[in-house]
């Protein structure tokens, strides 16, 4: 299925809320123990968050931990869907089983 639009990426929604509220990220980065670095990925679509990471946001940002789970889903499952190989081997699936 294909939305017809650029999936979200979970750190666009959280680059955005630590702009909104003027927080740094290297500030935010020391306030959850993490490494400028991983945030700094995050934040520019380059790493996925988990579900701990989720969790350290919750904490540091009160943004629901689920929140951004579900987001960070959603995009995985639309970026899957863009992949042609993938798409090929769910056909064969799909083929194979049909005829169960």
């Amino acid at each position: 299925m294909n939305f017809g639009f650029t999936p979200t990426h979970t750190g666009e929604v959280l680059k955005d809320e630590i702009e909104y509220r003027g927080i740094s990220q290297t500030r935010l980065a020391k306030q959850m123990g993490m490494s400028y670095k991983v945030l700094n990925d995050i934040l520019n679509e380059r790493r996925p968050i988990t579900t701990s990471t989720a969790m350290m946001f919750e904490a540091a940002l009160n943004v629901p931990a689920y929140s951004l789970i579900n987001i960070q889903t959603e995009y995985n499952i639309q970026v899957a869907q863009k992949d042609s190989k993938l798409n090929k081997r769910l056909a064969q699936i799909r083929k194979m089983v049909a005829v169960l």
